[in-house]
């Protein structure tokens, strides 16, 4: 590579991560992520009912909502409700959330309520749908803990955990966990979705000006594991802090 990474990194490390859970006292779970310079603010909120589609099933539901506020990004970005309607980008995120979330959950187990996780960007360096999974991940477990400890539920609803990272590939390298100046002039551009015992969710990958071959695809989710693994240490220790 032709300049040094964010931090002085290696091509396999993280930006330094922060969980700060409990960082909205008035929600049931929630929990400020810090990834370098990206912060998102993530809550759960519990609410005793569920869509009417859902109504009479005895199962729950977790959904997502995602948005950026208007100074994320340094340029002012417009707010969505003066438009109208969400942005394509922030629908498209936020079903990846809640893709994510549900793949952990058993919803007979959580009963005929509905869990919202709302991700909220602060600021915007990169990564801001990965540090949305992780982050929401925890404010997701405050929130069960929460049920589970004023006698709603008798066990956890949680069948795992799930976090995010993104991988890319710069001037020819493999790189972990890409800062918005690597993002934007990466070759290829992957967040990789998995549960914390290694399974994947999810892999959203996109070459940008040549083809990914198979054997880079393999390299970007060993660079994934390897976050990954790191991000859920974080998630435990924030969740412990939390309880």
């Amino acid at each position: 590579m032709s300049s040094q990474r964010s931090y002085g990194r290696a091509v396999n490390e993280l930006r330094p991560i922060e969980i700060e859970p409990g960082f909205v006292r008035t929600a049931t779970g929630s929990a400020l992520i810090s990834v370098g310079e990206t912060r998102v603010i993530c809550t759960a909120s519990v609410q005793e009912s569920v869509p009417k589609w859902m109504a009479g099933r005895g199962k729950g539901w977790v959904t997502a909502e995602y948005g950026m506020l208007p100074a994320s990004t340094g340029d002012r970005k417009q707010r969505d409700i003066t438009k109208g309607r969400a942005d394509g980008r922030s629908v498209e995120i936020q079903r990846l959330i809640g893709r994510s979330l549900r793949g952990v959950i058993d919803f007979a187990a959580l009963g005929e309520r509905t869990v919202y996780i709302d991700c909220d960007v602060l600021q915007a360096d990169g990564g801001t749908r990965c540090a949305s999974i992780t982050g929401g991940m925890v404010a997701l477990q405050l929130a069960t803990n929460s049920l589970i400890a004023h006698g709603l539920i008798e066990k956890s609803p949680l069948t795992g955990s799930v976090a995010a990272i993104s991988a890319g590939i710069v001037d020819g390298v493999p790189l972990l966990d890409l800062d918005y100046p690597e993002d934007s002039t990466a070759e290829v551009d992957a967040n990789v979705v998995m549960t914390g015992d290694g399974g994947l969710v999810e892999v959203q990958a996109t070459a940008e000006r040549t083809p990914l071959s198979r054997a880079h695809l393999d390299q970007l989710l060993e660079l994934a594991a390897v976050g990954i693994e790191q991000l859920r240490t974080a998630q435990d220790e924030a969740v412990a802090a939390g309880t």
